[in-house]
């Protein structure tokens, strides 16, 4: 295949390049705003996201587009920072949805990233698909905002998927090495309250479910275990995987300056994400993972 991954030098973009390299058949194409040398089938365009270039061609007989472009939501909320999060997402979508618009041949398929955090925070409910609930602050205004526009476009050529995807969890990046840090430091305990859901994946089931579902209906799909876990049972169970039997409790107020200190928000850690990934399931997806006790540190 040919395969196209927009945004593809950060965590996730690295984790599905390296996957599909494994079939020296493939050729991957990373679209980055960073200039790197080739290797081998791995290839570096040039692009800010916001404006045309000699990229735009690399998009012609492309199996598999995928896009990642985005600013990391990892950082204080700050006015420069929001209007950064939303312009680097918003932007990127329109020129690569305007760019395949215009193409001789377009991508056979087109798989557009968004995230979980698009449902309210939930302790009771779990959120599918089609009835989980949309609220109005400012993550969830973030990816509503991203997935309209992908859904503006009426790319009649090209199959297009959303994936609202959890946390994914590895030890080559993402948050587990954070999370595993504060826990050997003693940090172990419970979170806020402890109340709030953890939704999450392994790095092998949500690379296993992208190319899952490059064969699969178009639509939006949950990418998260079936089984999302209370902050304080995860915080315990990570506890026990790492060998540590004791953690201190980190109340809001100390996650608030905790977070302003190191330059995040405590939303990332005090949110409850309980997410279903229902139309996964029902498209006979089987989880390698499913569980955080038969999750391999």
């Amino acid at each position: 295949m040919k395969i196209v991954i927009a945004g593809g030098t950060g965590y996730l973009g690295q984790l599905l390049s390296t996957h599909f390299l494994k079939d020296s058949n493939n050729t991957v194409f990373i679209l980055s705003r960073s200039r790197r040398a080739n290797e081998g089938n791995l290839y570096y365009l040039k692009w800010n996201g916001k404006t045309r270039g000699s990229w735009t061609t690399s998009l012609e007989n492309t199996d598999v587009l995928i896009n990642l472009t985005g600013k990391s939501v990892d950082c204080r909320y700050t006015k420069k920072n929001r209007k950064e999060i939303y312009a680097s997402r918003i932007e990127s979508t329109h020129l690569l949805c305007q760019t395949v618009l215009e193409l001789e041949n377009p991508p056979k398929v087109f798989i557009q990233s968004s995230s979980a955090t698009i449902y309210r925070h939930s302790e009771d409910t779990l959120m599918t698909e089609n009835k989980g609930e949309i609220g109005n602050d400012f993550s969830m205004d973030v990816c509503k905002k991203w997935e309209a526009v992908f859904n503006s476009y009426d790319l009649s050529r090209t199959k297009k998927i959303i994936t609202r995807t959890s946390i994914v969890m590895g030890n080559s990046g993402g948050a587990l090495p954070i999370l595993k840090t504060l826990v050997m430091l003693g940090f172990g305990g419970k979170q806020g309250d402890g109340n709030q859901f953890v939704s999450w994946i392994s790095e092998e089931d949500y690379i296993r479910s992208v190319v899952h579902l490059i064969y699969q209906k178009e639509g939006v799909y949950n990418i998260c275990v079936p089984n999302p876990l209370k902050n304080e049972t995860f915080q315990r169970k990570l506890r026990m995987k790492l060998g540590i039997f004791f953690g201190l409790n980190m109340p809001k107020w100390m996650l608030k300056i905790g977070a302003k200190m190191i330059g995040t928000e405590p939303e990332l850690i005090l949110k409850s994400r309980r997410v279903y990934p229902e139309k996964l399931l029902k498209t006979g997806f089987i989880f390698k993972t499913n569980n955080f006790d038969a999750f391999a540190i």
